[in-house]
């Protein structure tokens, strides 16, 4: 099934994030920002945290988590 398809519902991915990387666990089309709560689509996804294991909307909202949290867990 591809979006195109009939039916097709968007569902949340479930992401291991590793450096530089990603694996997908459970399969879906987006995960939602850990500060914003926005979707971001799989292949718009660029910012993540491996540490806090958490994705972000972009480079300011990882740069806010950076500056909220530090580096580390």
């Amino acid at each position: 099934m591809n979006i195109f398809d009939k039916g097709f519902t968007p569902a949340e991915a479930v992401i291991r994030y590793l450096d530089g990387d990603y694996v997908v666990i459970k399969p879906g089309t987006f995960v939602r920002c850990a500060i914003t709560g926005k979707t971001i689509p799989l292949d718009e996804l660029f910012y993540w945290s491996v540490d806090r294991q958490e994705a972000y909307a972009d480079a300011v909202v990882a740069n806010e988590a950076l500056e909220r949290f530090g580096r580390g867990n």
